[in-house]
């Protein structure tokens, strides 16, 4: 009776093991999210790029999602249905605070690891922010830095207020509405120009509006603030960690890596951070009264 109880020990033992896959295996993909900030077609053909390369250079299997939205990458990370995510700024502060994810990368654009917000508006009549009093805004998303809480509390100091605010959803989406008429002004990301050409949030709809540079003009920017952090979601095994991290920076170095992550999120590198680089995004909410759960309420 003993050794029939020893044997079935030794069965129960050996099926166990052999069913908890090891993370980074066929079987077991890393999940690897990028927070949706434009359309997610664009977003996941171009993970596909950097799926590929991180597979080819740590030998991990990854997979490449899109979610609905940040706040669903947020909660993902907090159950390890995500490992690691390309996370707007509010996302990771919300997901630090949450569920002790960790940001150790930050993106940079040509040496830059900050990013500013913009007011643009279409209607000659409005001159600057203060013409925007009783008017008709649209922004990205409530959790957008750039979208939103920049401009929130640029308001907040000017003491502008807006007759109507809309959440449009995504940034190109307040570009369009702003070149059709829909809103007065909205709020959206600012990248400096490169060679003369303007980088900021209009370039997303040029093929559908090849005059907006000429029609959209910029009212004043906002910001800066630390570029979007690539986390890690708390308990991610360190030697899984460290071949990621080390694939993405070494990302732009492969055929086509510095084209993708511009078309991915307008970036050209990763280098290291900590946490402590987003607290001055902190003190910002703390200026407005939030903390970064506040913003998804």
């Amino acid at each position: 009776m003993v050794k029939k109880i020893l044997i079935f020990l030794s069965l129960l033992t050996i099926l166990s093991c052999t069913s908890k896959k090891e993370l980074g295996s066929e079987d077991r993909p890393i999940q690897f999210a990028l927070v949706p900030g434009q359309d997610a077609a664009v977003l996941l053909e171009n993970g596909k790029v950097l799926e590929k390369w991180i597979v080819e250079q740590t030998g991990l299997h990854v997979k490449m999602q899109v979610p609905s939205n940040f706040v669903a990458v947020v909660e993902a990370l907090g159950s390890q249905r995500v490992d690691v995510a390309i996370l707007n700024t509010y996302g990771y502060l919300m997901a630090h605070e949450k569920y002790g994810a960790s940001a150790k990368l930050i993106g940079e654009n040509l040496g830059r690891s900050q990013y500013w917000g913009q007011i643009i508006a279409k209607d000659p009549k409005i001159k600057s922010i203060k013409d925007l009093n009783g008017k008709k805004v649209a922004f990205v998303d409530p959790a957008s830095t750039s979208g939103y809480v920049l401009a929130a509390d640029l308001f907040k100091r000017e003491g502008i207020k807006p007759a109507e605010v809309v959440f449009a959803g995504k940034h190109d989406s307040v570009v369009t509405m702003v070149y059709q008429g829909q809103v007065d002004a909205g709020a959206t990301y600012h990248t400096p120009p490169e060679n003369g050409v303007p980088q900021d949030a209009r370039r997303l709809v040029l093929g559908q509006f090849p005059d907006v540079y000429e029609k959209i003009r910029i009212l004043q920017l906002t910001g800066p603030i630390p570029s979007d952090p690539v986390v890690f979601r708390k308990d991610l095994p360190a030697d899984v960690e460290k071949k990621l991290i080390s694939a993405l920076k070494s990302f732009s170095k492969a055929p086509n890596g510095e084209q993708t992550l511009k078309k991915l999120y307008h970036l050209t590198n990763f280098k290291d951070c900590t946490d402590q680089d987003y607290d001055s995004v902190r003190k910002i909410l703390l200026d407005l009264g939030k903390n970064a759960q506040d913003l998804v309420k």
